[in-house]
């Protein structure tokens, strides 16, 4: 059986603790930060041992939005501006969504590489003046429509390429002006606001194949537990959102959810989730959680099956082409003045 979980690890190699951890609690994926990356060569002996270590193709996640949140960076891989200066670099609204097949596209190319086949973009979370800076340049725009081209953009290039995409953080992270990291946003917006804006752009990309939750309180609807452990936010993605596919949890190990890590996973599953999500590597809290959390629920199953098949093999493409062409459509070229 399958645990409801997907896991890091602590370095760029696995120790014997955490193949053995691995192979006997069988996590249906894992997780890479960039204490895990060193060198091409180096990443993918790390993502043959994680899918030796539990016998199968498992998935293997990173975060490479590009700008602040990118796990892989020079000098073997591409250093990319944050996805919100270069939607407003681009030349013109059809030449911002074309770029960002092309960055993406070219991402996949780097991740499948070395054996990573999920990425953990597109965002949806609308851009705000108060958006708190932790997450308001990995934005992709103020306005729904805007935003679910961008992130469509995003999909389409990473799916291109062989990796699949995790939209995220359902059903909006926009409005909060704390860092879930370090503590509990909680958003007071009335219900009516957040359907025709926030939530309206997640809900133009609800057939998205894999999803990640937001640690926010959103008071209109839960007055007191963070979407990610509420029933009721969980209902509202899965029913008024209209999300189907694989549903993950944001890192469990953050500061905005309460309790020890295996409280906040099984509440998280209680509420609907899919997976629980966790990133740090700590060996007692993943040793605590492979003890304590459930196998995958036969939805999650089907959910993940169906999510893995839209994994693909991809078409050779020319990337040199490709940024060439990127580097026309944006006003300082693809990864800009400051990002050589």
């Amino acid at each position: 059986m399958t645990l409801a979980a997907i896991f890091g690890c602590a370095g760029p190699t696995l120790t014997p603790g955490e193949r053995a951890l691995f192979a006997e609690a069988q996590p249906w994926g894992f997780i890479l930060f960039t204490r895990n990356v060193e060198t091409p060569l180096q990443l993918m002996r790390l993502t043959d041992a994680l899918r030796d270590a539990v016998g199968r193709d498992a998935p293997i996640l990173i975060d490479q939005e590009g700008g602040r949140v990118q796990r892989m960076g020079p000098p073997h891989w591409r250093l990319w501006r944050p996805p919100l200066d270069q939607m407003r670099a681009a030349t013109s609204p059809g030449a911002a969504a074309r770029a960002m097949i092309l960055r993406y596209r070219i991402i996949a190319e780097e991740l499948r590489a070395v054996g990573i086949d999920v990425n953990c973009a597109p965002l949806a979370d609308l851009a705000r003046p108060d958006t708190h800076p932790i997450l308001k340049n990995r934005c992709y725009g103020t306005e729904p429509v805007a935003v679910i081209g961008a992130a469509r953009a995003v999909a389409e290039g990473l799916m291109a390429g062989g990796v699949l995409p995790v939209l995220k953080h359902i059903p909006g992270h926009g409005r909060a002006t704390a860092d879930s990291h370090l503590e509990l946003p909680r958003v007071d917006t009335p219900a009516r606001v957040l359907e025709a804006e926030d939530f309206a752009a997640f809900r133009g990309l609800a057939d998205l194949p894999l999803g990640m939750t937001a640690h926010i309180v959103y008071s209109a609807f839960d007055a007191e537990t963070p979407a990610t452990c509420s029933p009721a936010m969980i209902r509202l993605i899965r029913e008024t959102i209209g999300f189907s596919g694989l549903l993950m949890t944001d890192d469990i190990a953050m500061e905005a959810l309460a309790g020890t890590p295996s409280e906040r996973g099984r509440a998280a599953l209680e509420a609907g989730c899919d997976l629980v999500l966790h990133c740090n590597g700590a060996w007692g809290e993943m040793q605590a959680l492979a003890a304590d959390l459930p196998p995958m629920t036969a939805g999650a199953e089907a959910r993940a099956a169906a999510a893995l098949a839209a994994r693909r093999c991809p078409a050779p493409v020319d990337i040199a082409a490709l940024e060439a062409e990127l580097d026309g459509l944006l006003t300082g070229g693809a990864h800009g003045r400051d990002h050589r």
